[in-house]
């Protein structure tokens, strides 16, 4: 059977919406309104997951060969490395997030990786030395909880393909845990971070200690119990 890829499609008739893919890898489109007629620059379509349904599963098997690896990529290589990774079928996960800027009165949009300088890619020891042979990686790291990082990169794939405007997290933050009741992400866990009026919702990766955000309305939360652990001051739901 062959097996799918993923990407982010770029299209200059859509406007500026985020693309939302599906775990099939059925890419459907966000639609908004253009700005002012304006026309995003075209763009390659950037893949960032293969095969689509490489975080389907709860978990992986820990007995198997196939495993996570993190690769720290050489500066700036990580989209380079995933398009090597693709043509050789190799399994990965590239967390990419929107960034859009305004330059000379045109509006420019752009995919830019989550975690910087890290690319996950699933496989046994033969998978890792081909990935090493693209002279693209720093260093392969090795992941003792395999389960866990699963588990985390799961989140972290079903919260960038909601179409919602996700944003990265340079390290672990405290936080009062919380569920989301409603909507695309209904059931996602995560914490509630709180600036003033604006309310965050934040899936950690524990193994990077870093993690993704994305402003959410707080009605669309509930708060998680856990005895013995004390709320933090600002971060709690009221």
């Amino acid at each position: 059977m062959c097996r799918r890829r993923t990407f982010f499609p770029f299209r200059p008739d859509t406007g500026p919406g985020l693309p939302l893919v599906g775990g099939r890898g059925q890419a459907k489109k966000l639609t908004g309104g253009n700005h002012e007629g304006e026309r995003m620059p075209v763009l390659p379509q950037e893949p960032f997951l293969f095969p689509d349904g490489l975080l389907d599963e709860a978990e992986t098997d820990p007995d198997a060969s196939a495993r996570w690896w993190v690769l720290h990529t050489r500066p700036r290589a990580e989209k380079a490395l995933a398009r090597r990774l693709l043509s050789d079928s190799l399994a990965f996960f590239l967390p990419l997030h929107e960034r859009q800027l305004r330059s000379s009165g045109r509006l420019l949009r752009s995919y830019l990786p989550l975690f910087p300088g890290y690319v996950f890619v699933h496989g046994d020891a033969q998978a890792r030395l081909r990935a090493l042979r693209t002279n693209l990686i720093a260093n392969v790291i090795a992941v003792e909880d395999q389960k866990q990082l699963h588990a985390d990169l799961g989140r972290v794939y079903r919260l960038i393909t909601a179409g919602l405007p996700v944003g990265p997290e340079a390290r672990l933050q405290p936080g009062t845990r919380v569920a989301i009741t409603t909507g695309p992400l209904e059931g996602l866990e995560g914490k509630i971070l709180r600036w003033g009026k604006r309310c965050k919702f934040f899936l950690e990766v524990q193994f990077l200690r870093q993690g993704v955000s994305v402003e959410i309305d707080e009605w669309m939360l509930e708060p998680l119990g856990s005895p013995g652990v004390p709320e933090t001051v600002g971060a709690s739901i009221r």
